[in-house]
């Protein structure tokens, strides 16, 4: 009977043994397996980054003969709205490659709008005078260094918060900072914290770069009414004209090269001084697909002239930077190929597989 019972404890032994190796080699091969799924997408994210930079710099070269053609860029509808398939470029067989295009200098230049167009900003999107006239003021207060303190404690009183800050007294470098600005917070942002309507309808609107006149070619309709173009009918009459829809589909797209030429459709009015016929800050998107596998790639760029600047830093941003210059490491001198390098634009952002667009919750 003894023996039995010592049989059965050794079998018992035995099993739980053979079962903690098992457990021990699936959790191995599980993890063996991840860290060969993370390699794989990080050997595929190289390749496909690779191809990325290598459509960028076909599109760069298409751009730039296009430019020293016409003089400049207007719009996509000159001819260049698919620079890869004007280039001849073939992609690495098994993928795909898409370019498209944003114009950025479409929208109004947040550096360098006043407080008037802000509220005339405002009251176009049905916000009462004194609402508007209180978010102009937040905004200013926070991007000016010539603002004057005003005399609504609300609208500056950041050194009371509960983690005391100070406004930067420079235009906005991030959207998100609108988080941090009195009365705007409330305006942009749902009680839940969350980006509204009207943040989304912000940012559609305005430019963090700093350039002068938007372009009438791909300005949205908030730009028209923001610069004082009302008629809603002329509006709509200029964007078919542009997109090649309404009573302009025979001829196609069109574009314009001087402000002047879009007053007919504007019912013979003037064009607003606001706007302009040039690109000056255009946004390139690049997609790269290769089976499951997706790489994005967006880069800004400008031309070397009269084009967009970023938004310079603040006097206490200037003075940390300079802090922090001080005690790091000297920079490697360039090398004399390095130096020779001129691009035809400047690149002002690239974002690479960048996260996913704000989606504003319907009805808040």
């Amino acid at each position: 009977m003894r023996a039995l019972s010592k049989r059965g404890s050794v079998l018992i032994v035995v099993m739980v043994t053979l079962l903690g190796a098992v457990f021990a080699l699936m959790v191995f091969a599980e993890k063996a397996s991840n860290d060969l799924l993370v390699e794989t997408r990080v050997a595929d994210s190289v390749r496909l980054r690779q191809e990325a930079y290598s459509a960028v710099e076909t599109t760069l070269s298409v751009l730039e003969e296009f430019r020293r053609a016409l003089g400049g860029l207007h719009s996509p509808s000159e001819g260049w709205g698919d620079p890869l398939a004007f280039a001849g470029y073939t992609p690495t067989e098994g993928r795909q490659v898409e370019v498209s295009f944003e114009d950025e200098s479409g929208k109004l230049s947040l550096p360098t709008v006043d407080g008037p167009m802000l509220i005339n900003v405002f009251k176009s999107w049905d916000v009462r005078q004194m609402e508007a006239e209180q978010l102009s003021d937040a905004l200013i207060t926070w991007m000016s260094k010539d603002a004057l303190k005003s005399n609504d404690l609300a609208i500056d009183d950041y050194e009371h918060a509960t983690l005391p800050y100070e406004a930067p007294k420079r235009s906005l470098r991030s959207f998100d900072e609108l988080r941090d600005i009195a009365i705007a917070r409330d305006f942009f942002y749902d009680k839940a914290g969350r980006p509204n309507e009207r943040w989304l309808r912000f940012t559609q609107m305005f430019s963090l770069y700093k350039f002068t006149g938007s372009n009438l070619n791909s300005a949205p309709a908030d730009v028209f009414a923001a610069l004082g173009v009302q008629d809603a009918r002329s509006v709509e009459e200029v964007r078919n004209y542009l997109s090649g829809t309404g009573s302009y589909a025979l001829q196609g797209p069109q574009w314009f090269r001087s402000a002047k030429d879009a007053a007919p459709l504007l019912g013979g009015q003037s064009v607003p001084a606001g706007f302009s016929t040039d690109i000056r800050a255009l946004r390139v998107k690049v997609t790269v697909r290769q089976g499951p596998s997706i790489y994005r790639m967006s880069v800004l760029i400008t031309p070397g002239q009269n084009g967009a600047e970023a938004v310079g830093l603040s006097d206490l941003e200037k003075a940390k930077s300079e802090t922090a210059r001080a005690t790091a490491p000297a920079p490697t001198p360039a090398t004399p190929d390095t130096k020779k390098l001129k691009y035809p634009f400047t690149l002002l952002e690239i974002r690479e597989n960048d996260a996913p667009a704000v989606v504003v919750p319907v009805g808040d």
